[in-house]
């Protein structure tokens, strides 16, 4: 049983009391958010790093807009599983949320055996975060600068050409393998322990080409080993204006949608949601916030609740059906 069930359970008691009294606004969101308790966000990954980064610029912002302290709070491990857990068991009165990637959401329930929530029964979608798309990222050993080039020379090193991923399992594997399949090429995949890991080895030719997150990708080119040679989503990004989407190129698919939004435990009252997703809409409509997230390769902007919890189940039945395209077995 999770941790605070009962807690929970006694807060959805007081909370539906005092809706049918009518008090529930008043009771639950006047004085939200406190001067004297401060808004956690989790994050599932390490400090330093890109989601990391955008984390802690909203959460500034956001604590500006609130009147109020928010604060960052680290907690990687089990491709974010470990973070999502601990909202989800968390008291759903809007001081603990969720910075967490689409996977988190949409991919993990359908590559992991043991996952330990609902993405729908245990949160409340708040609002989306910023859209960001996976790119084709390859070595410049290899000589190909599009993705046409790019399968011919792998066709033409059969088993000999090694692609990279953030682990088995994850989008950048799920994605690799259903290049391979889209494609008819036979390339090697090597798992790491993280983007970071894979990165480092692909900049350095060991493996030769990668689907990274954009903000990685971002970073690894500026190196001058890393060509990015596609966008993996319908439309290209302003922070990589000149380079095309695999459709452009003539491959069709490989646009799942990819993005990072903030959730809470599921149950939170409707005016604290309310109050959270206006002061995100307005953290995220900022310059500032918005430049940070380009030159990560990124763009921020909210959404409703309701159009996120949609997007989230929309993003969730696509990457279901790209797991079962590429016969990706859980893990």
């Amino acid at each position: 049983m999770k941790k605070h069930n009962g807690t929970r359970r006694a807060f959805g008691s007081a909370l539906s009391a005092a809706a049918l009294l009518g008090l529930a606004p008043l009771a639950f969101a006047q004085d939200f958010p406190s001067r004297n308790k401060p808004i956690r966000i989790v994050v599932g990954f390490t400090a330093g790093g890109g989601t990391d980064a955008q984390a802690r610029i909203v959460a500034q912002k956001l604590g500006e807009v609130l009147g109020t302290s928010v604060i960052v709070d680290n907690r990687p491990g089990a491709s974010t599983m470990l973070a999502a857990n601990e909202v989800s068991r968390a008291l759903p009165d809007g001081y603990t949320l969720l910075y967490a990637p689409s996977s988190t959401m949409a991919q993990n329930p359908h590559t992991f055996a043991q996952v330990p929530y609902d993405p729908f029964k245990d949160f409340t979608a708040i609002s989306m975060g910023g859209r960001g798309p996976l790119v084709l990222s390859v070595s410049t050993t290899v000589p190909a600068n599009n993705v046409k080039e790019l399968v011919a020379y792998v066709k033409a090193n059969p088993g000999k050409v090694s692609y990279a991923s953030f682990g088995a399992g994850t989008s950048s594997h799920i994605y690799g393998e259903a290049f391979v399949k889209k494609t008819g090429v036979d390339a090697v995949h090597i798992p790491y322990k993280g983007g970071s890991d894979a990165a480092k080895d692909l900049i350095g030719g060991r493996v030769q080409y990668m689907f990274d997150s954009a903000s990685s990708a971002v970073i690894t080119s500026a190196s001058g080993k890393v060509k990015i040679l596609a966008i993996a989503a319908n439309a290209r990004i302003s922070a990589l204006p000149d380079v095309p989407t695999f459709a452009e190129q003539g491959i069709a698919g490989l646009d799942l949608p990819s993005w990072l939004g903030f959730y809470g435990p599921a149950h939170m009252p409707a005016p604290v949601v309310a109050k959270l997703n206006a002061a995100l809409t307005q953290v995220l409509a900022m310059p500032q916030v918005r430049e940070f997230y380009r030159t990560g390769g990124y763009e921020a902007g909210a959404t409703t609740p309701e159009e996120f919890a949609g997007i989230t189940r929309t993003t969730y039945e696509r990457w279901g059906a790209m797991v079962q395209q590429v016969g990706l077995a859980k893990q």
